[in-house]
């Protein structure tokens, strides 16, 4: 068992008055299926960001695993689909994409088309797959259900129940509670 300690962490965005996080100390086992819930603007994203090590803080945040942030940045979206995957993530491996990809009802054949021309939902599963087709990482998924229809909602929620290790921010609280054991 691997954990994410956050010890004494405190962040505030240059320029504010407001402390978004003060001395907040926690414990996270990377084995849970993480759900962070909570208002806009209240820190959620920030959390995730914090934890990637994107942002500067004060505290301290451990991890034994790496951190990886969803959704990923798209470089150049008039690629076809297998140039972004070789954009975000030039050291994947193509069977356990396309092993994610099955288990997401998306043929492999979605590679091969324009990544731009995919729907807003095939490219967050697509991405997804992607997310997951890396091995010890712990995932930091930050609002998948943009762009799902209800049917793919569902698809992604069994999906996720399935996997393990990572912290999952939604506004959907029933979403939530179809994938995740913490919240």
């Amino acid at each position: 068992m691997s954990v994410i300690e956050i010890s004494n962490l405190t962040f505030a965005y240059e320029g504010s008055y407001d402390a978004i996080f003060e001395n907040v100390s926690l414990r996270l086992d990377t084995d849970w299926r993480l759900g962070l819930v909570g208002r806009n603007g209240r820190g959620k994203t920030t959390l995730l960001r914090l934890l990637q090590g994107a942002l500067p803080c004060g505290g301290a945040v451990r991890s034994t695993v790496p951190c990886d942030y969803f959704p990923f940045p798209i470089p150049d979206p008039c690629k076809d689909a297998i140039g972004v995957v070789e954009d975000v993530q030039p050291d994947y491996e193509y069977w356990r994409l396309a092993r994610e990809l099955y288990r997401l009802a998306l043929s492999d054949e979605i590679l091969y088309r324009p990544f731009r021309s995919l729907s807003g939902g095939e490219q967050m599963r697509l991405l997804l797959a992607l997310l997951f087709a890396r091995e010890n990482r712990f995932l930091l998924i930050d609002e998948p259900t943009n762009h799902l229809d209800t049917e793919a909602r569902a698809l992604v929620a069994d999906y996720l129940k399935s996997k393990r290790g990572f912290l999952l921010v939604s506004h959907d609280r029933a979403f939530l509670d179809g994938c995740v054991d913490h919240i």
